[in-house]
């Protein structure tokens, strides 16, 4: 079975600024190989999103419903909804995850 794979506006967002950032302060080559890897990862979730982990961040609270998938350092924050994949978050994994997993996915 393919699921359906959709990105929301924030993870669009966040593609469009790690894309800006990756060419500004590196390479626009570097900043479209990343893009490309990110979108190869988002691809992929459509014949098994259950591969992912759960994000530690979330697990801590006890939430299991959104999984991660990665392409190191960064990562790709999912929930598998019947028969589609939302990608909620796509971002680098070295920043404060805690604080924009409860803004982005929790609403605090």
């Amino acid at each position: 079975m393919r699921y359906k794979v959709l990105l929301t506006a924030g993870a669009e967002s966040d593609l469009e600024a790690l894309h800006a950032y990756i060419a500004a302060h590196d390479a626009p080559s570097r900043a479209d190989y990343v893009l490309d890897k990110l979108m190869e990862v988002a691809e992929g979730l459509a014949t098994f999103p259950e591969r992912g982990s759960y994000p530690p961040e979330l697990l801590a609270l006890g939430i299991r419903e959104y999984r991660q998938s990665f392409f190191k350092p960064y990562r790709v924050i999912y929930r598998v909804i019947g028969k589609q994949v939302i990608i909620y978050v796509i971002a680098d994994g070295r920043r404060d995850m805690k604080s924009l997993l409860a803004l982005r996915l929790l609403g605090a």
